[in-house]
């Protein structure tokens, strides 16, 4: 087994994490020592004990990584580890850097300047507004925009950076063959096709309440820094915002109504030491030393940017059913005589046009700009 092999053969293996990994690697030379079949007692590894040495024993015969790298060769996937040269530099920085990265799409020497965008999935129109305008004018920039693909503040803030035109890593709290939310599959494509998807999970996993948490350091170890739109008290939000803060990275958080549930997280940020943003240069002023001068542009407003687009009869049929008011998906499909499926994946296309926008509730209405 190669080096790089056993990398991805110790990401399969459960109860084991970077940190224990590399102190395996520190006492016996090299990943692949860990599957030498005369190497009986890894409890010279430091914090390995009976219990786990014998869980690695009786798991490392049975990971098979090279069917791991068939399967992703089917999928369109590249496995990428410490030892690959496309694996993020920012990422080996880290305390805990995953085994093994799961990628659709690709990562670019460019994507050392991103920014991380991150909030609640029950937001307000409020949040997705400010998230959708601040993730369009980062990427407008230049900026990489890293998030979740979560429901609400994470999908708007990738839907920004496409409509710009510009790049958004995906980070999933699910193996890779294991897309949540499901609803968010069209748009993990269009991000594949424009930046990257991520997982550091083999494939199978579905996601649960660990693996969320566990995957916001790599949101914040990909990111200059992590912008929160809108976060509760008890938001996940708040634990990529420590990790970034652990991490050595710019914590950025919108201010919100202070009578409102979900900017309490955010508003708590500010007062402990988080710097305010009321708009892009807040995010842009900051990184101005770091950033040569001159090599991002000025971002321009994102409804005067929206460039005419030809649109396809169904397309027309959503447009002209919308004209009057806003409606929800179900009521917009039958307005449309169209099914619900297909309704669903022709809102993230007009989305990334710039054509309408999604409302809490799924809730459908035209831009602003289309209505003067």
């Amino acid at each position: 087994m190669t080096d790089r092999e056993a990398y991805i053969a110790l990401n399969m293996i459960e109860g084991i994490g970077p940190v224990t990994v590399r102190a395996l690697i520190d006492t016996l030379g090299s990943p692949s020592a860990v599957f030498d079949p005369e190497l009986s007692d890894l409890r010279m590894a430091k914090g390995v004990g009976i219990k786990l040495s014998e869980a690695i024993l009786n798991q490392r015969t049975q990971v098979d990584p090279k069917a791991e790298l068939e399967k992703a060769d089917e999928l369109g996937v590249r496995i990428l580890t410490p030892l690959d040269e496309e694996y993020p530099a920012a990422l080996k920085t880290i305390y805990d850097p995953p085994l093994a990265l799961y990628v659709r799409g690709a990562f670019l020497p460019k994507d050392r300047h991103a920014l991380g965008m991150v909030g609640s999935r029950k937001c307000t129109h409020y949040g997705l507004s400010v998230t959708d305008r601040l993730a369009y004018q980062l990427a407008q920039t230049g900026f990489t925009v890293v998030s979740g693909l979560a429901r609400g503040i994470d999908t708007a803030a990738h839907e920004g950076a496409l409509k710009a035109k510009g790049r958004t890593i995906a980070v999933l709290g699910s193996a890779i063959d294991q897309l949540y939310p499901p609803e968010n599959g069209a748009l993990a494509d269009a991000i594949a096709q424009s930046g990257a998807v991520v997982s550091e999970y083999p494939f199978g996993r579905q996601a649960d309440r660990m693996t969320f948490p566990y995957r916001n350091r790599i949101i914040s170890g990909l990111s200059m820094g992590i912008v929160v739109v809108e976060s509760g008290a008890k938001s996940g939000s708040l634990h990529t915002a420590d990790a970034a803060a652990e991490q050595g990275r710019s914590v950025f958080a919108v201010p919100g109504r202070i009578d409102s549930p979900a900017s309490k997280g955010t508003n708590r940020l500010i007062k402990n030491g988080a710097k305010l943003v009321d708009n892009v240069d807040d995010i842009l002023e900051e990184f101005e030393l770091l950033v040569p001068p001159g090599q991002f542009e000025k971002p321009q407003n994102a409804a005067s940017a929206r460039p005419e687009v030809p649109l396809s009869e169904e397309e027309q049929a959503l447009v002209k059913a919308l004209w009057e008011e806003a409606l929800d998906v179900d009521s917009l499909a039958r307005a449309a005589g169209l099914p619900s499926f297909k309704v669903s994946a022709l809102l993230v296309g007009l989305e990334m046009k710039r054509v309408v926008k999604m409302l809490p509730g799924r809730i459908v209405e035209l831009a602003e700009d289309l209505r003067e």
